[in-house]
């Protein structure tokens, strides 16, 4: 048996559709004013699905890549999970129609399947995978997470903040980037809430209440941050109370300070809606890192906050939405942002939200976008967050070079190569989606297939019962 220890990421790799409309464009086409979509929420450009791309194709594509650039026999796969909220069957999973993969290899012992709780499903199957890799269930062999999801809205405000695409993890011992189950950096909040769902099963859409999503969002954040700050300095606090040499040891996340700051968190990953609400949060960190310790704060920003002490008294819910306080801490956490949190937001940036693929197309665009050799020892901190509500925080700590990853990461030519779409065009697709939603005896065009790359997998037919079946272009 080989040995489970150091368990984590091995390799990623991302699909995007190939379609994109531009947000500067669609605000101009939606007349909802100059910046509303680029300005207000940060975005460039949102990734969508013609009809000829479904969940299922574009999870195919993603693990397909994966395996193909990183040369892994499809026997050496042990379990395959899959995170998503997009349903297309009410009972056959995306797990089991990816096992089409392995068919030539014979290998059908493979556990995993399907979780669903909003964005969240992909955390949930990264936490499963690498537990059941970690316990003596475990038979040697590698897990591959998916997390994958088309996010579609219908027309309206909600639109531009949806996305598409699929993000393939594959885990396993001795990985250059191990998520640290064992010491407890792990913080997570649950709760019953109707800030985002979908009762109705005749249509994509879900049911969204603004305001009151932005509200779970930031109660999440601050309970997760609360209990991962709590075990990161009751971690870090053990290990110098056993060995007095662990303060100077760059592997404790504290070192020589008792206090968890956002100055103590080397990069940051957030679950990202749109990147104004990714702003925000990391200026939100700052604002929780004031109420736990103001002085300290004012004493080494060198900053006269003094006026800022009147918000210590307010409840953590009763500020969610208080300006004065978003924008001085924004201001305060602007170069840290620009460091630790902006060189995650490419994808995010550029395709828009992936739900339950949203929180790993950070971390792969943060492994694209940095020197590998300025990633080593360092922590990545994720948080992961899915309407309903379900929600996380955990760390990942980078132990070797993840050059071997990061070569395999073509982002950059992955969003070049892409067509862009006329917001007219773009709706009219959509509208076309709406309108073939649950329908059967389709076939796409031909002259939509030739809109791929090669090696992409797409929807050839959903039969007279619904079934799917999936060609992979030349």
């Amino acid at each position: 048996m080989k040995s489970n220890k150091n368990i984590g990421i091995l390799a990623i790799e991302v699909y995007v559709p190939q379609l994109y409309v531009s947000q500067e464009k669609l605000e101009e086409f939606d007349s909802a004013g100059k910046g509303k979509y680029t300005i207000g929420l940060m975005q460039s450009k949102m990734s969508f699905c013609s009809e000829i791309e479904d969940i299922n194709s574009i999870s195919l594509t993603a693990v397909n890549q994966l395996m193909k650039k990183n040369g892994i026999n499809y026997k050496d796969i042990g379990r395959l999970e899959v995170g998503t909220e997009t349903v297309i069957d009410k009972s056959k999973s995306v797990k089991t129609t990816l096992m089409q993969l392995f068919d030539e290899s014979g290998n059908h012992d493979i556990e995993g399947i399907d979780c669903i709780n909003a964005c969240y499903g992909g955390t949930a199957a990264f936490f499963n995978s690498v537990a059941w890799c970690e316990s003596s269930a475990w038979d040697g062999r590698l897990a591959l997470v998916v997390a994958a999801d088309i996010a579609v809205y219908e027309k309206g405000p909600a639109r531009p903040t949806g996305g598409a695409g699929a993000v393939a993890i594959l885990i396993g011992p001795n990985a250059p980037i191990v998520l640290e189950n064992s010491s407890g950096l792990r913080g997570s909040y649950f709760q019953n809430a109707y800030d985002f769902f979908k009762p109705n099963l005749d249509s994509e859409y879900p049911v969204v209440d603004g305001l009151l999503s932005i509200k779970c969002y930031f109660n999440a954040l601050d309970n997760c941050y609360s209990k991962f700050r709590k075990n990161v300095e009751n971690f870090s606090l053990s290990k110098i109370k056993d060995d007095p040499k662990e303060k100077d040891n760059a592997n404790n996340p504290l070192q020589n300070t008792r206090k968890f700051t956002s100055d103590s968190i080397d990069y940051c990953v957030f679950h990202s809606p749109y990147n104004k609400l990714v702003l925000k949060s990391w200026a939100r960190i700052h604002y929780l890192d004031f109420c736990y310790f103001p002085e300290n704060l004012i004493s080494e920003k060198n900053l006269d906050l003094q006026f800022l002490k009147k918000f210590l008294d307010l409840k953590l819910e009763d500020t969610y939405f208080n300006r004065e306080i978003e924008d001085n801490f924004k201001k305060i956490s602007h170069e840290s942002y620009n460091k630790k949190v902006d060189p995650s937001t490419l994808i995010s940036n550029n395709c828009g939200n992936l739900y339950c693929g949203s929180l790993y197309g950070g971390l792969a665009s943060l492994i694209f976008n940095t020197n590998s050799k300025d990633l080593i020892g360092k922590r990545i901190v994720m948080f992961s967050y899915g309407s309903g509500l379900a929600s996380s925080m955990f760390s990942l700590l980078v132990r070797e070079d993840p050059t071997e990853i990061k070569k395999n990461l073509d982002i950059q030519n992955l969003l070049d190569q892409r067509i862009e779409i006329l917001p007219n065009q773009f709706t009219d697709i959509l509208e076309q989606r709406k309108n073939n939603y649950n329908k059967k005896d389709i076939k796409p065009k031909p002259l939509e297939i030739e809109t791929l790359k090669s090696n992409v997998f797409y929807l050839k037919e959903i039969d007279s019962m619904g079934r799917r079946f999936y060609f992979q272009k030349d």
